[in-house]
């Protein structure tokens, strides 16, 4: 997390709600060989107090996990080049603009029959933004075959005892200085979802100027 305060200023509800709209992360574990990641989608509680997850058998993280462990789920979110020449100042650097959310907890594995169960909410949270299209549920498996599909993943769960956010976007900047900068990023930045950074650039978390 960066450390500038000015970058710190969203709240708990908001860091929770941009995690739980994301719902996929960099799940990292730490191990005497080095840290361990996975690219995992996951289910955030509305409170933030869990995050449930599952990950392919085969996953180096689910040979290593015999017992609960710290954990991080770092949640990126849009981000992109910001030119100097934007600011429309004199004596301006390059940076780069970004959101990220870090969940940290500890993980444990939960037992096979808590699966199926977590597999419906996921599908459920995530199909119900595709409205109105019906949503798909397990339910239209051929019988059977969900059963030997759900033998390859094992599910976790990750108790949330820390939420960290940086929203980087230019809150050290005088108000028309990052607007144009915002401009200029939807116009011609590289990076990813720049229409969604500049959106956040121009409306970001409260600083400590306002």
């Amino acid at each position: 997390m960066h450390p500038n305060p000015a970058f710190r200023q969203a709240d708990a509800a908001r860091n929770i709600a941009f995690a739980r709209d994301r719902g996929f992360g960099v799940l990292a574990v730490n191990e005497p060989a080095g840290p361990l990641l996975a690219h995992v989608p996951f289910l955030l509680a509305e409170d933030g107090a869990t995050a449930e997850l599952h990950l392919v058998r085969s996953n180096p993280i689910v040979g290593a996990l015999d017992a609960p462990q710290a954990a991080v789920i770092a949640v990126p979110g849009p981000d992109g080049y910001v030119s100097p020449d934007w600011y429309g100042i004199a004596d301006q650097v390059p940076t780069w603009n970004y959101v990220a959310v870090h969940l940290r907890g500890s993980l444990q594995r939960l037992p096979q029959d808590a699966l199926r169960p977590m597999l419906d909410q996921l599908s459920a949270h995530f199909e119900a933004r595709l409205a109105p299209k019906p949503p798909w549920v397990t339910s239209k498996m051929t019988p059977g075959v969900m059963d030997r599909m759900m033998r390859m993943i094992v599910p976790f769960s990750m108790q949330v005892t820390g939420i960290d956010g940086t929203w980087k976007l230019n809150q050290n900047k005088d108000d028309a200085v990052r607007l144009r900068a915002a401009e200029a990023v939807a116009r011609h930045g590289s990076g990813t979802e720049l229409a969604a950074l500049a959106d956040l650039m121009r409306a970001p978390p409260d600083d400590e100027r306002r």
